[in-house]
């Protein structure tokens, strides 16, 4: 292991491409990061709950997001939206959807998200 490293979103270890989602993983040290970009019109219960087959998300979510909005309604009745600049944790049990015309662009950086979520 060398004292530092780097990886490319451009050239991901993975690439998951379900409906409106476009999800770039790397593989850094001991590290899955993943890059997010989900396209106007996406939302979680249409667009990956055919895949994940649970109700709501199941995924717990820590990240920060570069473009676009995206509004997370969680199973307990709390929402909130995310915008540029935001660091986000989403606890599993929720919904999520793109709000507006431009795409969401959102970096992850909880393993297990990068290696589960919109995985078939």
């Amino acid at each position: 292991m060398h004292g530092v490293e780097k990886k490319a979103f451009a050239s991901p270890d993975e690439r998951r491409s379900p409906a409106k989602t476009d999800m770039e993983i790397v593989n850094v040290g001991a590290v899955k990061a993943a890059r997010l970009t989900l396209q106007p019109g996406w939302r979680w219960s249409e667009c990956i709950k055919p895949i994940a087959k649970t109700d709501s998300c199941q995924v717990h979510h820590v990240g920060m997001v570069t473009a676009g909005k995206m509004h997370v309604r969680h199973n307990d009745g709390s929402e909130i939206d995310l915008a540029p600049g935001d660091a986000y944790v989403i606890e599993p049990g929720h919904d999520a959807w793109v709000v507006g015309s431009e795409q969401f662009v959102g970096y992850e950086f909880d393993n297990k998200a990068a290696a589960t979520f919109a995985k078939r």
